[in-house]
């Protein structure tokens, strides 16, 4: 009985701590993850509390479950829309970048640790994935609005190329252990886990959402439904020999594009249980490795990190993606530098200790350390390289808080609460705001009293109003409470002045005194910038043409709807 106390009274406070302790984060700029993991070191054997833990079949385990739960949280927050921009490219990088990151990086490590050629290309395959717990936490964590062209390609990349480095990792200690099959099988082996992962995926996470839809239960039980379908997908696809993680994300892609009230039920929960999945697996984790066993191989692991950091993740995505896609060199390298490495390496590194590879602990220590430093380099200076590289849009206004009213099953009214913060409101009758047409103001808070507001009531600063409205209205009600400081920020980034993207461009030319060539003069300003940029414009690219940036401010699906026109600077 004392022992199950104790588990009790040490998991809780271990949770609390790294709860508490994320408050670190924000204050001195520490990456969440770094934190957690010292939080299990110092639970750990060397640590203060000197928990011997080392169980690394139970941790294999942990982490495969907490990574399920991340990468179906991740799936459930990304939107169909990226795809548009993103899902070339992050695929291109999920397998040609993965493998070329892992080639280079395991040809390091042959010569570095004096392996043989098939040991270092499993260290090059061990830490060759970025991680979706370490990017979606930092990139959410700094506060950081990128523009949809990197985003959407971090975001899709991170959430699918752990399949590439897996089938590398599993593959490569067949191989050491003499369990490998012929080549045949081995690219049977790699198009089974594609091919499994994504029919499953997708059909098994369309079905879900379908049930999710149709369902009419209790509101707690729809994040427990979705948790259990998609360990279903995950066992399911695993079991048949194909990637697990690629289908519970897909998965989760498919059950969080499918609109319905369930979703208010099921995305605050899952959020939290990605936060506890990531505390409970770099915990774990912490508390596996052995500092004093570590420090044999700081120096090499500081060398293996900076060939990844700033050789092998680089290159691989300039061949990935540069000659096959139209992203600028600065983009490249912002892709390049958030190539960060997190849980999913420490617990591919324990597949050569569970498989019974010769000198299994320095795949451990190497892949933990490697980790480590791409937390502290790479994490820690994120917000830093977007600004510097100036990848980054300005944050919309967006309401207060929203959620939906149950009153439809589809297109469902939405309550939207907005802060008055934009001074033109100041002392502005309801009546005369432009309001869409078919949303309401359905109350309106001042000095803590509710009031019922009329079309003569006049708005003050620092009111709170509740809006009634469907999910097209966001747009127009953003723009009408957008505050000063934020609408300087934009204008700082748009220009002062925005054009309409359907003008003509023979128009444009002729009010600004531009030349333009004769194919140029028939169409619109906004398939002009797409031109310019390539194909797939985004909310942020720019042109310069005739001493102006021409920048893209406002779309609608593939069409420019408005740019805006800015100073070079």
């Amino acid at each position: 009985m004392d022992s199950i106390n104790t588990l009790f009274l040490l998991t809780g406070s271990l949770i609390a701590l790294s709860v508490v302790a994320s408050r670190l984060s924000s204050l001195f700029g520490l990456p969440l993850l770094v934190i957690f993991l010292a939080l299990g070191m110092l639970a750990g054997e060397d640590g203060i509390l000197g928990i011997e833990f080392d169980s690394y079949g139970l941790a294999f385990i942990i982490g495969h479950l907490a990574l399920a739960m991340i990468l179906l949280d991740g799936g459930l927050r990304t939107r169909l829309k990226t795809f548009r921009v993103g899902l070339k490219p992050a695929l291109s990088l999920a397998t040609l970048g993965v493998f070329i990151t892992s080639g280079i990086v395991g040809v390091f490590a042959t010569w570095l640790f004096d392996l043989t050629l098939v040991q270092g290309l499993l260290v090059g395959a061990i830490v060759g994935s970025t991680d979706a717990a370490a990017v979606f936490s930092m990139l959410r964590g700094q506060g950081v609005n990128l523009n949809e062209r990197v985003g959407a390609t971090l975001e899709i990349e991170s959430g699918t190329n752990d399949p590439m480095a897996i089938f590398l990792t599993i593959t490569l200690v067949e191989i050491l252990t003499g369990d490998v099959g012929s080549p045949a099988d081995t690219l049977w082996l790699f198009f089974q886990q594609f091919a499994l992962g994504l029919a499953i995926g997708i059909g098994g996470g369309w079905l879900s959402g379908k049930l999710l839809r149709w369902l009419d239960l209790a509101p707690g039980l729809y994040s427990l439904l979705a948790l259990a379908l998609g360990f279903c997908v995950f066992g399911l696809t695993s079991a048949l020999g194909g990637s697990g993680f690629l289908a519970i994300y897909l998965a989760g892609l498919m059950i969080g594009n499918q609109p319905g009230r369930h979703l208010s039920f099921i995305l605050p929960v899952h959020d939290g249980l990605a936060w506890l999945s990531q505390i409970g697996l770099f915990l774990v984790l912490g508390m596996l490795v052995t500092p004093t066993e570590m420090i044999d191989y700081a120096l090499p692991g500081a060398l293996l990190a900076i060939v990844l950091i700033f050789v092998a993740r680089p290159l691989a995505v300039v061949l990935a993606i540069k000659p096959m896609f139209s992203f600028r060199w600065k983009e490249v390298w912002f892709i390049s530098w958030v190539g960060l490495r997190g849980a999913v390496p420490i617990v591919l590194a324990i597949f050569p200790v569970v498989g019974g590879v010769e000198n299994a602990a320095l795949y451990f220590n190497v892949a933990f350390f490697v980790v480590l430093m791409s937390l502290m380099t790479q994490g820690t200076t994120l917000s830093l390289v977007a600004s510097w590289l100036r990848v980054t849009v300005p944050w919309r206004v967006e309401p207060d808080r929203r959620g939906p009213l149950g009153v439809l099953p589809e297109n469902d009214y939405e309550m939207f609460i907005y802060r008055v913060d934009n001074e033109a409101l100041e002392d502005a009758p309801i009546r005369l705001l432009r309001f869409p047409s078919g949303a309401l103001i359905s109350a309106l808070f001042r000095k803590h009293a509710m009031l019922h507001p009329k079309g003569s009531t006049r708005l003050r600063l620092g009111d709170m109003l509740c809006v009634i409205g469907r999910p097209g209205d966001l747009p127009a009600l953003n723009r009408l409470f957008n505050g000063d400081a934020r609408l300087k920020r934009e204008r700082a980034f748009f220009g002062t002045f925005t054009l309409d993207g359907e003008a003509m461009m023979a128009d444009v030319a002729s009010a600004y005194g531009l030349t333009l060539s004769p194919g140029e003069r028939d169409i619109t300003l906004g398939e002009f910038v797409s031109l310019r940029v390539g194909g797939h414009p985004v909310i942020g690219d720019d042109i310069g043409w005739h001493g102006i940036q021409w920048v893209v401010s406002d779309m609608e699906g593939h069409r420019v709807t408005k740019v805006g026109l800015r100073l070079y600077h």
